[in-house]
């Protein structure tokens, strides 16, 4: 069976909760996103007030706090926002293509080449020990063990080398303050997991992002092995093609999604993962290519129209005034618009109550800069 980008649009936004918002919890939506990207603070905030109905930010920051839910390096190398079992069970899946990236030449200039992994993996469980510790505690400790290499790169080594997460304050709501650094396994009081099987992250995956081919299951993970893990899997999968001729693999009881659903306004965190999980991005980017990452790192945000990446914001604050300003990326129509600028004011209301706010709809392709 054939699969067309929009029947593949509308099953993405409706396996994402952007359909329509939902009533499960947090930590719900969490487990069946396979957590949210969090490498920022702000971002899990606005992609969970996207998708979930009455979202209150305090169950965020009450779970960081109860240690209900973490912020821990896992797919693609970024932090993600998720329930203690997948830290403890993804974080052995992503850990061995973590730990070579150091000791290429191309990590910092070559700055840990020569150097013995083992040994410095060795110091850095020594020096980070059960306790969490600030980046600048570790840089300290890093200059006294390796006073001729950069502090900074052996920080980051030993970031890599070992399953790490970010305790509170950083991450709760309206905190980005420098990250503090703890050992998943003392922060959680539970050892990892090895034995969770690459398939049942494949399946978790699929009932989340797919229907997928095995490239876009890499490059949402960044894990190899893709195809031997589906074929793992049987009868509990079933494929399709899509509009390119692709083999897509989906969960033997996923619903497809009608092409002519309607898709509501969106306005999602930079990094959302809705964008930034398949290899081909078409289902949801009209070109294929979300804007280029270095946008995102700006705190450019995108904006759904019809489904679709439609156009970019981004919100600039000061001390009594919101501003949300849109940049669009094609034309749109005075309906699309209003729905646009309603679903901005609303935003903004959940982001900065208190301020004045106001929403800017610019030309198409304009500079987001004030």
């Amino acid at each position: 069976m054939k699969l067309s980008t929009r029947v593949l649009n509308r099953t993405l936004l409706a396996r994402q909760h952007l359909l329509e918002r939902s009533s499960r919890s947090v930590h719900e939506m969490c487990d069946h996103l396979v957590g949210l990207q969090a490498q920022d603070s702000l971002p899990p905030f606005v992609g969970l007030w996207s998708r979930i109905a009455d979202f209150d930010p305090t169950t965020v920051s009450d779970a960081l706090q109860d240690r209900s839910l973490v912020r821990i390096t896992l797919m693609r190398g970024t932090i993600h926002l998720v329930t203690p079992p997948d830290a403890l069970r993804i974080a052995p899946h992503v850990q061995p293509e973590l730990e070579k990236v150091p000791f290429r030449k191309g990590f910092n200039y070559g700055a840990m080449v020569g150097l013995d992994p083992e040994e410095v993996r060795g110091h850095g469980e020594a020096v980070l020990g059960d306790e969490p510790m600030s980046a600048a505690e570790l840089r300290a400790r890093a200059t006294e063990l390796y006073p001729d290499r950069n502090a900074g790169a052996v920080v980051q080594t030993w970031l890599y080398q070992l399953s790490v997460l970010q305790t509170p304050p950083r991450g709760t709501w309206k905190d980005n303050s420098r990250p503090i650094w703890s050992r998943v396994e003392p922060w959680l009081a539970a050892p990892l997991d090895p034995s969770y099987p690459l398939a049942e992250l494949l399946v978790r995956y699929l009932r989340a992002f797919g229907p997928a081919c095995t490239m876009d299951m890499q490059t949402w993970s960044k894990l190899l092995g893709m195809k031997r893990a589906i074929d793992e899997l049987g009868d509990r999968v079933r494929t399709y093609t899509d509009e390119r001729g692709r083999t897509l693999y989906d969960v033997a009881d996923g619903e497809l999604a009608e092409p002519d659903m309607p898709a509501p306004v969106r306005l999602l965190g930079w990094y959302d993962n809705a964008l930034l999980s398949h290899r081909d991005r078409a289902r949801i980017v009209p070109d294929g290519a979300a804007p280029p990452l270095r946008a995102f790192a700006a705190q450019v945000s995108p904006v759904l129209v019809d489904g679709f990446l439609a156009g970019l914001y981004k919100v600039f604050v000061t001390a009594e005034t919101a501003r949300l300003r849109i940049s669009p990326t094609r034309t749109w129509t005075k309906t699309e618009s209003a729905d646009v600028a309603a679903e901005a004011h609303a935003l903004l209301a959940f982001l900065e109550a208190g301020r004045r706010a106001s929403v800017e709809i610019l030309d198409v392709d304009a500079d987001l800069r004030p």
